[in-house]
Protein backbone atom coordinates (compact mmCIF):
# COMPACT_ATOMS: atom_id res chain seq x y z
CA UNK A 1 0.00 0.00 0.00
CA UNK A 2 1.34 3.41 -0.96
CA UNK A 3 0.91 6.55 1.10
CA UNK A 4 -1.45 7.94 -1.53
CA UNK A 5 -3.69 4.90 -1.13
CA UNK A 6 -3.67 5.39 2.64
CA UNK A 7 -4.68 9.03 2.20
CA UNK A 8 -7.54 7.98 -0.06
CA UNK A 9 -8.77 5.61 2.64
CA UNK A 10 -8.58 8.38 5.24
CA UNK A 11 -10.49 10.73 2.96
CA UNK A 12 -13.22 8.11 2.49
CA UNK A 13 -13.65 7.69 6.23
CA UNK A 14 -13.22 11.28 7.43
CA UNK A 15 -13.98 13.46 4.35
CA UNK A 16 -10.58 15.15 4.75
CA UNK A 17 -9.03 16.10 1.39
CA UNK A 18 -5.73 14.47 0.47
CA UNK A 19 -3.91 17.78 0.21
CA UNK A 20 -4.88 18.63 3.82
CA UNK A 21 -3.48 15.36 5.18
CA UNK A 22 0.07 15.34 6.51
CA UNK A 23 1.29 11.94 7.72
CA UNK A 24 4.11 11.75 10.27
CA UNK A 25 6.17 8.67 11.16
CA UNK A 26 8.42 8.84 14.24
CA UNK A 27 8.04 12.62 14.25
CA UNK A 28 9.10 13.07 10.60
CA UNK A 29 6.81 14.23 7.82
CA UNK A 30 6.42 11.71 4.98
CA UNK A 31 6.63 13.67 1.77
CA UNK A 32 6.97 10.85 -0.78
CA UNK A 33 3.49 9.49 -1.46
CA UNK A 34 4.52 7.15 -4.26
CA UNK A 35 6.59 4.67 -2.25
CA UNK A 36 4.90 1.87 -0.39
CA UNK A 37 4.79 1.76 3.39
CA UNK A 38 7.17 -1.20 3.40
CA UNK A 39 9.73 0.67 1.32
CA UNK A 40 9.64 3.55 3.81
CA UNK A 41 10.35 1.19 6.72
CA UNK A 42 6.85 1.30 8.22
CA UNK A 43 6.05 -2.07 9.77
CA UNK A 44 3.08 -3.51 11.60
CA UNK A 45 2.69 -1.90 15.02
CA UNK A 46 4.14 1.51 14.09
CA UNK A 47 2.00 4.56 14.79
CA UNK A 48 1.29 7.13 12.09
CA UNK A 49 0.22 10.60 13.19
CA UNK A 50 -2.21 12.54 11.03
CA UNK A 51 -1.95 16.32 11.10
CA UNK A 52 -4.69 18.19 9.26
CA UNK A 53 -3.84 21.57 7.81
CA UNK A 54 -6.17 23.94 6.05
CA UNK A 55 -5.83 23.66 2.29
CA UNK A 56 -4.40 26.73 0.60
CA UNK A 57 -6.68 26.58 -2.42
CA UNK A 58 -9.98 26.47 -0.59
CA UNK A 59 -13.09 26.17 -2.68
CA UNK A 60 -16.50 27.26 -1.60
CA UNK A 61 -17.31 28.52 1.87
CA UNK A 62 -19.13 25.28 2.69
CA UNK A 63 -16.10 23.21 1.71
CA UNK A 64 -13.89 25.43 3.83
CA UNK A 65 -16.13 25.02 6.86
CA UNK A 66 -16.20 21.24 6.33
CA UNK A 67 -12.42 21.05 6.13
CA UNK A 68 -12.09 23.22 9.23
CA UNK A 69 -14.42 21.03 11.32
CA UNK A 70 -12.74 17.86 10.08
CA UNK A 71 -9.35 19.30 10.91
CA UNK A 72 -10.48 20.20 14.41
CA UNK A 73 -11.79 16.68 14.98
CA UNK A 74 -8.84 14.87 13.46
CA UNK A 75 -6.04 17.01 14.83
CA UNK A 76 -7.21 16.40 18.38
CA UNK A 77 -5.32 13.09 18.51
CA UNK A 78 -3.30 10.85 16.21
CA UNK A 79 -4.93 7.71 14.95
CA UNK A 80 -5.17 5.00 17.64
CA UNK A 81 -3.75 7.29 20.28
CA UNK A 82 -6.94 8.26 22.12
CA UNK A 83 -7.71 4.87 23.71
CA UNK A 84 -4.20 4.59 25.13
CA UNK A 85 -3.01 8.13 25.60
CA UNK A 86 -6.23 10.10 25.97
CA UNK A 87 -4.92 13.00 23.87
CA UNK A 88 -8.35 14.13 22.72
CA UNK A 89 -10.62 15.84 25.20
CA UNK A 90 -13.92 14.32 26.24
CA UNK A 91 -15.72 17.22 24.56
CA UNK A 92 -14.25 16.20 21.22
CA UNK A 93 -15.34 12.62 21.79
CA UNK A 94 -18.84 13.71 22.78
CA UNK A 95 -19.24 15.96 19.77
CA UNK A 96 -17.74 13.45 17.35
CA UNK A 97 -18.29 9.83 18.47
CA UNK A 98 -17.48 8.66 14.95
CA UNK A 99 -13.88 9.78 15.48
CA UNK A 100 -13.59 7.61 18.55
CA UNK A 101 -15.17 4.66 16.74
CA UNK A 102 -12.70 4.91 13.86
CA UNK A 103 -9.78 5.17 16.25
CA UNK A 104 -10.93 2.07 18.10
CA UNK A 105 -11.33 0.20 14.82
CA UNK A 106 -7.84 1.19 13.72
CA UNK A 107 -6.21 -0.01 16.95
CA UNK A 108 -6.39 -3.79 17.54
CA UNK A 109 -4.98 -3.39 21.04
CA UNK A 110 -7.58 -0.80 22.05
CA UNK A 111 -10.38 -2.84 20.50
CA UNK A 112 -9.27 -5.97 22.36
CA UNK A 113 -9.17 -4.02 25.62
CA UNK A 114 -12.65 -2.63 24.98
CA UNK A 115 -13.91 -6.13 24.18
CA UNK A 116 -12.69 -7.37 27.54
CA UNK A 117 -13.92 -4.38 29.51
CA UNK A 118 -17.15 -3.46 27.70
CA UNK A 119 -18.39 -6.19 25.33
CA UNK A 120 -21.64 -4.37 24.55
CA UNK A 121 -19.83 -1.24 23.40
CA UNK A 122 -17.28 -3.29 21.47
CA UNK A 123 -20.06 -5.15 19.64
CA UNK A 124 -21.49 -1.82 18.52
CA UNK A 125 -18.28 -0.69 16.80
CA UNK A 126 -19.55 -1.93 13.44
CA UNK A 127 -22.81 0.02 13.83
CA UNK A 128 -22.09 3.79 13.92
CA UNK A 129 -25.61 4.75 15.01
CA UNK A 130 -25.77 2.23 17.84
CA UNK A 131 -22.25 3.11 19.01
CA UNK A 132 -23.07 6.82 19.10
CA UNK A 133 -26.31 6.10 20.96
CA UNK A 134 -24.60 3.99 23.63
CA UNK A 135 -21.82 6.52 24.04
CA UNK A 136 -24.29 9.38 24.39
CA UNK A 137 -26.23 7.43 27.01
CA UNK A 138 -23.05 6.95 29.01
CA UNK A 139 -22.23 10.65 28.80
CA UNK A 140 -25.75 11.62 29.85
CA UNK A 141 -25.76 9.19 32.75
CA UNK A 142 -22.42 10.47 33.99
CA UNK A 143 -23.58 14.06 33.65
CA UNK A 144 -26.77 13.33 35.60
CA UNK A 145 -24.80 11.66 38.38
CA UNK A 146 -22.42 14.60 38.59
CA UNK A 147 -25.30 17.06 38.74
CA UNK A 148 -27.09 15.02 41.40
CA UNK A 149 -23.94 14.89 43.46
CA UNK A 150 -23.39 18.62 43.11
CA UNK A 151 -27.02 19.30 44.05
CA UNK A 152 -26.61 17.15 47.14
CA UNK A 153 -23.46 19.03 48.10
CA UNK A 154 -25.27 22.33 47.61
CA UNK A 155 -28.08 21.16 49.90
CA UNK A 156 -25.56 20.18 52.54
CA UNK A 157 -23.81 23.54 52.26
CA UNK A 158 -27.10 25.44 52.50
CA UNK A 159 -27.12 25.11 56.28
CA UNK A 160 -23.57 25.31 57.64
CA UNK A 161 -24.86 24.75 61.20
CA UNK A 162 -26.53 21.42 60.45
CA UNK A 163 -24.43 18.83 62.28
CA UNK A 164 -25.62 15.91 60.17
CA UNK A 165 -24.89 17.68 56.89
CA UNK A 166 -21.44 18.70 58.03
CA UNK A 167 -20.75 15.12 59.12
CA UNK A 168 -21.71 13.86 55.67
CA UNK A 169 -19.49 16.45 54.02
CA UNK A 170 -16.65 15.42 56.30
CA UNK A 171 -17.14 11.75 55.39
CA UNK A 172 -17.23 12.57 51.69
CA UNK A 173 -14.02 14.59 51.96
CA UNK A 174 -12.40 11.77 53.92
CA UNK A 175 -13.34 9.21 51.26
CA UNK A 176 -11.96 11.50 48.56
CA UNK A 177 -8.68 11.76 50.46
CA UNK A 178 -8.58 7.98 50.81
CA UNK A 179 -9.08 7.53 47.07
CA UNK A 180 -6.49 10.20 46.34
CA UNK A 181 -4.04 8.45 48.63
CA UNK A 182 -4.74 5.15 46.88
CA UNK A 183 -4.22 6.67 43.44
CA UNK A 184 -0.96 8.30 44.54
CA UNK A 185 0.26 4.99 45.91
CA UNK A 186 -0.62 3.17 42.70
CA UNK A 187 1.09 5.82 40.58
CA UNK A 188 4.19 6.69 42.60
CA UNK A 189 4.74 3.65 44.81
CA UNK A 190 3.07 0.63 43.17
CA UNK A 191 5.48 -1.82 44.77
CA UNK A 192 3.62 -1.51 48.09
CA UNK A 193 0.83 -3.61 46.55
CA UNK A 194 3.19 -6.49 45.92
CA UNK A 195 3.37 -9.45 48.23
CA UNK A 196 6.51 -10.02 50.30
CA UNK A 197 7.34 -13.66 50.93
CA UNK A 198 8.48 -14.80 54.33
CA UNK A 199 12.04 -15.78 55.28
CA UNK A 200 12.68 -19.51 55.08
CA UNK A 201 15.84 -21.59 55.34
CA UNK A 202 16.65 -25.28 55.35
CA UNK A 203 17.49 -26.98 58.63
CA UNK A 204 18.15 -30.64 59.40
CA UNK A 205 16.54 -32.26 62.46
CA UNK A 206 17.41 -35.87 63.22
CA UNK A 207 18.34 -36.44 59.57
CA UNK A 208 15.12 -34.90 58.24
CA UNK A 209 15.28 -31.75 56.10
CA UNK A 210 12.77 -29.15 57.26
CA UNK A 211 12.03 -25.76 55.74
CA UNK A 212 11.90 -23.46 58.74
CA UNK A 213 10.49 -19.96 58.78
CA UNK A 214 12.56 -17.29 60.53
CA UNK A 215 10.25 -15.03 62.54
CA UNK A 216 11.91 -12.49 64.80
CA UNK A 217 8.47 -11.48 66.05
CA UNK A 218 7.76 -14.88 67.57
CA UNK A 219 8.75 -15.26 71.19
CA UNK A 220 9.41 -19.01 71.10
CA UNK A 221 10.46 -21.60 68.54
CA UNK A 222 7.37 -23.53 67.50
CA UNK A 223 7.06 -26.91 65.77
CA UNK A 224 3.94 -28.55 64.38
CA UNK A 225 2.92 -32.04 65.61
CA UNK A 226 3.26 -33.48 62.09
CA UNK A 227 6.83 -32.18 61.84
CA UNK A 228 7.65 -33.62 65.27
CA UNK A 229 6.32 -36.99 64.14
CA UNK A 230 8.29 -36.97 60.87
CA UNK A 231 11.49 -35.97 62.70
CA UNK A 232 10.98 -38.69 65.31
CA UNK A 233 11.06 -36.43 68.35
CA UNK A 234 7.42 -36.71 69.40
CA UNK A 235 8.58 -39.16 72.06
CA UNK A 236 10.52 -36.34 73.76
CA UNK A 237 7.54 -34.02 74.20
CA UNK A 238 6.97 -33.04 77.83
CA UNK A 239 3.21 -32.75 78.09
CA UNK A 240 3.44 -31.07 81.48
CA UNK A 241 4.07 -27.87 79.49
CA UNK A 242 0.78 -28.16 77.63
CA UNK A 243 -1.63 -25.26 77.57
CA UNK A 244 -3.37 -22.68 75.41
CA UNK A 245 -1.52 -20.05 73.38
CA UNK A 246 -3.44 -16.80 73.00
CA UNK A 247 -2.70 -14.07 70.50
CA UNK A 248 -4.61 -13.13 67.38
CA UNK A 249 -6.32 -16.48 67.89
CA UNK A 250 -5.90 -19.47 70.19
CA UNK A 251 -3.90 -22.66 69.67
CA UNK A 252 -3.44 -25.81 71.68
CA UNK A 253 0.07 -26.39 73.07
CA UNK A 254 0.80 -30.12 73.24
CA UNK A 255 4.04 -29.79 75.14
CA UNK A 256 7.71 -28.93 74.90
CA UNK A 257 10.92 -30.57 73.68
CA UNK A 258 13.52 -29.15 76.05
CA UNK A 259 16.68 -29.93 74.05
CA UNK A 260 17.48 -31.29 70.62
CA UNK A 261 20.24 -30.65 68.14
CA UNK A 262 19.53 -29.06 64.76
CA UNK A 263 21.86 -28.30 61.85
CA UNK A 264 21.73 -24.91 60.16
CA UNK A 265 24.24 -24.66 57.34
CA UNK A 266 27.37 -26.38 58.68
CA UNK A 267 26.63 -25.64 62.34
CA UNK A 268 25.04 -27.94 64.90
CA UNK A 269 23.08 -25.90 67.42
CA UNK A 270 21.06 -26.90 70.50
CA UNK A 271 17.43 -25.84 70.36
CA UNK A 272 14.16 -26.27 72.24
CA UNK A 273 10.75 -26.56 70.61
CA UNK A 274 7.20 -25.79 71.66
CA UNK A 275 4.95 -28.30 69.91
CA UNK A 276 1.76 -26.48 69.02
CA UNK A 277 -1.28 -27.32 66.96
CA UNK A 278 -2.94 -25.00 64.47
CA UNK A 279 0.23 -23.86 62.68
CA UNK A 280 0.57 -24.26 58.91
CA UNK A 281 4.37 -23.91 59.25
CA UNK A 282 6.36 -27.02 60.16
CA UNK A 283 9.03 -25.15 62.10
CA UNK A 284 9.18 -21.53 63.19
CA UNK A 285 12.49 -20.22 64.53
CA UNK A 286 11.56 -17.65 67.14
CA UNK A 287 13.36 -14.97 69.05
CA UNK A 288 14.54 -17.35 71.78
CA UNK A 289 16.62 -19.27 69.24
CA UNK A 290 17.83 -16.18 67.37
CA UNK A 291 18.95 -14.24 70.45
CA UNK A 292 20.56 -17.23 72.11
CA UNK A 293 22.88 -17.74 69.14
CA UNK A 294 23.19 -14.00 68.34
CA UNK A 295 21.79 -14.35 64.83
CA UNK A 296 21.63 -11.44 62.40
CA UNK A 297 19.00 -11.13 59.67
CA UNK A 298 20.73 -9.39 56.75
CA UNK A 299 17.95 -8.41 54.35
CA UNK A 300 20.30 -6.55 52.01
CA UNK A 301 22.25 -9.74 51.34
CA UNK A 302 19.29 -12.07 51.95
CA UNK A 303 21.15 -14.09 54.53
CA UNK A 304 20.95 -15.27 58.12
CA UNK A 305 24.28 -14.80 59.87
CA UNK A 306 24.96 -17.01 62.90
CA UNK A 307 28.37 -16.85 64.60
CA UNK A 308 29.97 -15.50 61.44
CA UNK A 309 28.53 -18.15 59.13
CA UNK A 310 26.12 -17.02 56.45
CA UNK A 311 23.10 -19.14 55.56
CA UNK A 312 21.11 -17.97 52.50
CA UNK A 313 17.35 -17.71 52.72
CA UNK A 314 15.25 -19.78 50.35
CA UNK A 315 14.02 -18.20 47.15
CA UNK A 316 10.32 -17.59 46.62
CA UNK A 317 10.08 -20.68 44.40
CA UNK A 318 11.48 -22.88 47.19
CA UNK A 319 9.10 -21.66 49.86
CA UNK A 320 6.59 -24.38 50.80
CA UNK A 321 3.10 -23.71 49.56
CA UNK A 322 1.03 -26.12 51.57
CA UNK A 323 -2.11 -23.99 51.37
CA UNK A 324 -3.57 -21.68 48.78
CA UNK A 325 -3.75 -17.98 49.47
CA UNK A 326 -7.46 -18.09 50.24
CA UNK A 327 -6.95 -20.86 52.78
CA UNK A 328 -3.92 -19.25 54.42
CA UNK A 329 -5.72 -16.00 55.15
CA UNK A 330 -8.11 -15.79 58.06
CA UNK A 331 -11.67 -14.89 57.09
CA UNK A 332 -13.42 -12.48 59.44
CA UNK A 333 -17.20 -12.62 59.62
CA UNK A 334 -18.88 -9.39 58.57
CA UNK A 335 -22.45 -8.08 58.59
CA UNK A 336 -25.23 -9.74 56.61
CA UNK A 337 -23.26 -12.95 56.16
CA UNK A 338 -20.27 -11.34 54.41
CA UNK A 339 -16.68 -12.41 55.04
CA UNK A 340 -13.68 -10.08 55.14
CA UNK A 341 -10.15 -11.16 54.26
CA UNK A 342 -7.96 -10.24 57.23
CA UNK A 343 -4.92 -9.59 55.03
CA UNK A 344 -6.28 -7.90 51.92
CA UNK A 345 -9.58 -6.56 53.29
CA UNK A 346 -11.54 -8.03 50.38
CA UNK A 347 -15.23 -8.47 51.14
CA UNK A 348 -16.98 -11.60 49.87
CA UNK A 349 -20.74 -11.87 49.80
CA UNK A 350 -22.44 -15.18 50.63
CA UNK A 351 -23.23 -17.45 47.72
CA UNK A 352 -26.76 -16.92 46.47
CA UNK A 353 -28.76 -19.37 44.34
CA UNK A 354 -28.99 -18.26 40.74
CA UNK A 355 -32.50 -17.23 39.66
CA UNK A 356 -34.30 -19.66 37.41
CA UNK A 357 -34.33 -18.52 33.75
CA UNK A 358 -37.65 -17.05 32.78
CA UNK A 359 -38.56 -15.88 36.28
CA UNK A 360 -39.04 -12.17 37.13
CA UNK A 361 -35.93 -12.27 39.30
CA UNK A 362 -33.82 -13.55 36.42
CA UNK A 363 -35.21 -10.91 34.07
CA UNK A 364 -34.58 -8.17 36.61
CA UNK A 365 -31.03 -9.39 37.20
CA UNK A 366 -30.31 -9.45 33.45
CA UNK A 367 -31.78 -5.97 33.02
CA UNK A 368 -29.68 -4.56 35.87
CA UNK A 369 -26.53 -6.24 34.54
CA UNK A 370 -27.09 -4.63 31.13
CA UNK A 371 -27.53 -1.23 32.76
CA UNK A 372 -24.28 -1.70 34.68
CA UNK A 373 -22.42 -2.54 31.47
CA UNK A 374 -23.67 0.65 29.82
CA UNK A 375 -22.86 2.74 32.89
CA UNK A 376 -19.27 1.52 33.10
CA UNK A 377 -18.62 1.99 29.36
CA UNK A 378 -17.98 5.68 29.90
CA UNK A 379 -15.61 4.89 32.75
CA UNK A 380 -13.53 2.66 30.49
CA UNK A 381 -13.12 5.46 27.93
CA UNK A 382 -12.86 8.41 30.29
CA UNK A 383 -10.40 6.66 32.59
CA UNK A 384 -12.60 6.91 35.66
CA UNK A 385 -13.39 4.11 38.10
CA UNK A 386 -16.87 2.62 37.69
CA UNK A 387 -18.99 1.84 40.70
CA UNK A 388 -18.90 -1.83 41.72
CA UNK A 389 -21.64 -4.00 40.30
CA UNK A 390 -24.10 -5.49 42.80
CA UNK A 391 -24.69 -9.20 43.02
CA UNK A 392 -27.39 -10.80 40.91
CA UNK A 393 -29.63 -11.47 43.89
CA UNK A 394 -29.26 -7.95 45.24
CA UNK A 395 -29.87 -6.46 41.80
CA UNK A 396 -32.98 -8.54 41.29
CA UNK A 397 -34.34 -7.56 44.69
CA UNK A 398 -33.60 -3.88 44.10
CA UNK A 399 -35.04 -3.80 40.60
CA UNK A 400 -38.22 -5.62 41.49
CA UNK A 401 -39.01 -3.32 44.41
CA UNK A 402 -42.23 -1.39 43.66
CA UNK A 403 -40.99 1.78 45.35
CA UNK A 404 -37.98 3.23 47.13
CA UNK A 405 -39.34 2.55 50.60
CA UNK A 406 -39.59 -1.19 49.86
CA UNK A 407 -35.81 -1.46 50.16
CA UNK A 408 -36.08 -1.15 53.93
CA UNK A 409 -33.39 1.56 54.19
CA UNK A 410 -33.91 5.27 54.89
CA UNK A 411 -33.95 7.42 51.80
CA UNK A 412 -31.41 9.75 53.41
CA UNK A 413 -28.89 6.89 53.67
CA UNK A 414 -29.38 5.99 50.02
CA UNK A 415 -29.00 9.63 48.93
CA UNK A 416 -25.87 9.94 51.05
CA UNK A 417 -24.21 7.10 49.13
CA UNK A 418 -25.50 8.38 45.78
CA UNK A 419 -23.99 11.78 46.57
CA UNK A 420 -20.60 10.08 46.66
CA UNK A 421 -20.99 9.25 42.96
CA UNK A 422 -22.48 5.75 43.10
CA UNK A 423 -25.72 4.66 41.36
CA UNK A 424 -28.81 3.79 43.34
CA UNK A 425 -28.51 0.05 42.64
CA UNK A 426 -24.95 -0.02 43.97
CA UNK A 427 -25.93 1.96 47.07
CA UNK A 428 -28.79 -0.42 47.87
CA UNK A 429 -26.56 -3.44 47.34
CA UNK A 430 -23.86 -2.03 49.62
CA UNK A 431 -26.42 -1.20 52.33
CA UNK A 432 -27.75 -4.73 52.17
CA UNK A 433 -24.23 -6.17 52.50
CA UNK A 434 -23.43 -3.78 55.37
CA UNK A 435 -26.64 -4.43 57.27
CA UNK A 436 -27.80 -0.82 56.89
CA UNK A 437 -24.57 0.78 58.19
CA UNK A 438 -23.86 3.76 55.93
CA UNK A 439 -20.17 4.05 56.83
CA UNK A 440 -19.52 0.36 56.20
CA UNK A 441 -21.46 0.54 52.92
CA UNK A 442 -19.38 3.52 51.77
CA UNK A 443 -16.22 1.63 52.64
CA UNK A 444 -17.41 -1.37 50.62
CA UNK A 445 -18.15 0.79 47.58
CA UNK A 446 -14.84 2.64 47.67
CA UNK A 447 -12.84 -0.47 48.46
CA UNK A 448 -14.37 -2.69 45.79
Amino acid sequence: MTLETLCDSIRTETQIPNDAQHIYHNGHLIADRVKTLEEMGIVDGDMLALHVRKARDSGSAADARGRQSAAAASSSAPVAQLPTGGAATMDNVRNNPELLRLQLLSSPEARAHLQRAQPALADALEDPARFANLLQQNFNRDLDERRARQDQIDRWNADPFDVESQARIEEMIRQERVMENLQNAMEYNPEVFGRVHMLYLKVVINGTVVKAMVDSGAQATVMSPSCAESCGIMRLVDKRFSGIARGVGTANIIGRVHLFQIRIGNMFLPCSFTVMEGKAVDLLLGLDMLKRHQATIDLARDRLIIQGEEVPFLSEAEIPKMLEDDEETAQVSGPAGTTIDSRSGAVSTPAEPQPTPGTPAAAAAAHTAAERQHASAFASIAGTQPAPAPTAAASATTTSAPNHQASGFPESDIEQLMALGFPREGALSALQAAGGNVEVAAGLLFGA
